[in-house]
């Protein structure tokens, strides 16, 4: 059984789409993943999948419908792979220090090569960025907060859905992940 990191865009931020962690988990069950988990209220799921026919793709569009199906949202949903994730943060571009205080924005599908160079151009006082095909690295010396390179102004610049975890959730979704992959003698 292969395990997988759902994370869901949008749910819980400011009184919008409100989704219980235990009602989303037993949603999960219900379509059919096992070992499912959850990790703070922002929308990460840990799950395996018994169907190995099935893709990222699909499974994100299985979580789609049936948030919408059972909870009335739209909500983006991106699946990643534990390999997926792993590679992402061994591929972070910034030094330790910084990569600790890093923003991950993770891209459902490559952007086109012309909006990446378009973006790769963009810059602002306080804000660093490297723009992958997968990822968006992003460091904020004065924080996330007031940061004019935000989750909003990626999507629309390079016209891809996206979701940001910051380094330590991402950490933690591998630690429940290694607990549910399978274990070698």
């Amino acid at each position: 059984m292969q395990t997988y990191i759902a994370l869901l865009r949008g749910i819980n931020v400011g009184g919008h789409k409100k989704i219980k962690m235990a009602e989303l988990k037993l949603l999960f069950e219900k379509l059919g993943f096992k070992d499912v988990t959850t990790y703070i209220q922002s929308g990460n799921v840990v799950f395996s999948s018994p169907s190995p026919q099935r893709g990222k793709s699909d499974f994100a569009e299985i979580i789609f419908e049936g948030i919408k199906k059972q909870f009335g949202y739209e909500v983006p949903v991106l699946v990643k792979t534990v390999d997926d994730v792993v590679q992402i943060l061994k591929n972070c571009p910034f030094d330790e220090e910084k990569k600790a205080a890093s923003y991950f924005m993770l891209l459902a599908t490559p952007p086109k090569k012309e909006l990446m160079e378009l973006v790769k151009e963009i810059s602002y006082p306080n804000e660093e960025f490297v723009l992958t095909p997968e990822c968006v690295y992003i460091y904020f010396s004065k924080g996330y907060g007031n940061a004019k390179l935000n989750n909003n102004f990626f999507e629309k610049k390079l016209k891809v859905a996206a979701t940001t975890r910051n380094y330590r959730t991402l950490v933690k979704l591998l630690e429940l992940a290694e607990y549910f992959m399978p274990r070698t003698a």
